[in-house]
């Protein structure tokens, strides 16, 4: 009798953690992921995240600072080693993850050595992202205004408002149509007692275009305090349409709205957010907050231009950004795929495109001078930095075409001053792991980490986690930017 076995799929569990320091809170959570091998056991294997369970949940903590300019290093790292301990989990049972410094935090002297300090002590594979137009597409998905465009085809923006930003996201059908960021948050005047603590920069300006004073000590019942705060619901209308005045200008951080689409629908994230549908209980690290928080949330409701769009609520307020951080930041590499396991983790590895045109012998002359601009931009002191190339735009590659890629890739990082480095190569088509072979064949000396099915852009920075059981690699695609 002939016993015909079963297709059995791959599956595996890996956990992340996401840690959000935030302009007023820092939480925490762990998830665990489950990979599995969607394809069938004919196929070319194709692993994808199937499931997402959240294990642990911190609470949400007021983010311990120095000074106005200075984060608590020491008191972030405890809160951390406290919530590992409440999870009982151990820092390198962590495989991927992001540390996010988020809205005004990001301004702090010592964002990027925290941020950096954090991927080092927090856990074996975790990273560091920042900047504005990350922190809105990673809440996005953490509020579930991802997901209820993907569903409902609709145009959903979210606004992700916190302590000191506004970052909005704006998806069609699952699909990121553009990001704005706007200095709208609950801190922009902290109170202390009846009067007022401080007033920020981006709304001492505004209120210098209004001709009005308001200083530190002057009474918090002032009405510019809830003008203001109206002020700022019209703005999120006028930047939701596109719209937005000279005037408002003081408000904007970066660039101007950049989605073509018109919005139909919007959810609101963050602490703010919070303030408006008060999902959470009081929590370890205290719910009270002496700012225009509660004042900015009730604008938000009572707003006239605001109300001529569907609202959706939200799956979750403040935990957006830190549940979108532990869940939606890790992607994971084609199977076939060339990865040598003794140089894996790599950590912060700058990316650098190279298209090929669908052309090969054009793209392979430009191979040469796309490694030598990549070493001007990210290793200028020629002291080392190593960094990915992304190749796409590849033409169909019969086998002497895949030497002839490969060969020119050799010869071109010859110009590297550290050639005993890992060479980096991420494509956009599924070629991988011939690559990678190949170019291991015409050099058995060279160590290469090969990967696919990764979409990353110029500029952008990846990690790369150490090899699955699965034989596909966890990668992390970031913007390390740090807004001043």
């Amino acid at each position: 009798m002939i016993v015909i076995k079963r297709y059995e799929p791959q599956k595996e569990e890996i956990l992340s953690a996401g840690i959000d320091i935030g302009t007023s809170t820092t939480k925490i959570v762990i998830s665990k992921f489950s990979l599995m091998n969607m394809a069938g056991g004919m196929h070319m294997p194709r692993i994808e995240i199937i499931n997402t369970e959240v294990l642990h949940r911190s609470p949400i903590y007021r983010t311990p600072l120095l000074s106005t300019t200075t984060i608590d290093m020491k008191a972030v790292e405890t809160l951390v080693e406290k919530e590992y301990s409440q999870a009982g989990i151990e820092p390198n049972d962590i495989q991927t993850g992001a540390v996010i410094i988020t809205g005004e935090t990001a301004t702090k002297q010592n964002a990027q050595e925290m941020v950096h300090y954090l991927s080092e002590h927090a856990g074996e594979f975790l990273v560091a992202t920042a900047g504005p137009d990350l922190e809105g597409i990673i809440a996005a998905k953490g509020s579930g205004a991802y997901e209820y465009s993907k569903k409902s085809g609709k145009v959903m923006a979210n606004i992700d408002i916190g302590g000191g930003t506004a970052n909005v996201a704006v998806y069609k059908s699952g699909k990121l149509c553009g990001t704005c960021t706007l200095h709208i948050g609950g801190r922009l005047i902290e109170f202390n007692g009846n009067h007022i603590q401080s007033v920020s920069p981006p709304i001492k300006k505004l209120f210098q275009q209004w001709g009005t004073t308001v200083r530190e000590g002057d009474s918090r019942h002032l009405p510019e305090i809830k003008k203001l705060t109206d002020y700022m619901a019209a703005v999120i209308a006028r930047m939701l349409k596109g719209e937005l005045l000279v005037s408002d200008h003081p408000l904007l951080l970066g660039h101007e709205p950049n989605w073509q689409d018109e919005i139909e629908t919007i959810m609101f994230s963050g602490g703010i957010s919070e303030c408006i549908y008060k999902y959470e209980t009081l929590s370890a690290g205290g719910a009270h907050y002496d700012d225009i928080g509660e004042l900015l949330a009730a604008s938000l409701r009572e707003s006239q231009e605001l109300s001529s769009w569907t609202w959706v609520k939200p799956e979750e307020t403040v935990r957006a950004t830190v549940l979108g951080a532990g869940t939606q930041t890790t992607e994971i590499s084609g199977a076939t795929i060339h990865a040598e396991s003794n140089d894996l983790p790599i950590r912060n590895l700058p990316v650098y495109q190279v298209r090929l045109g669908h052309e090969l012998q054009e793209g392979i002359m430009k191979m040469s001078e796309a490694v030598k601009n990549a070493m001007d931009i990210y290793d200028p002191q020629r002291e080392g930095q190593n960094f990915a190339l992304y190749i796409s735009e590849i033409p169909y590659l019969g086998f002497r075409d895949v030497q002839a890629l490969a060969a020119s890739i050799l010869e071109s990082m010859q110009l590297k001053p550290n050639r005993k480095q890992p060479l980096v190569i991420v494509l956009e088509s599924d070629h991988a792991k011939v690559l990678g072979q190949t170019i291991k064949v015409q050099n058995p000396s060279q160590s290469i980490i090969c990967i696919d099915q990764i979409r990353v852009e110029h500029g952008d920075y990846i990690d790369i986690g150490h090899l699955l059981q699965t034989s596909v690699v966890p990668v992390v695609i970031k913007t390390l930017t740090f807004h001043h």
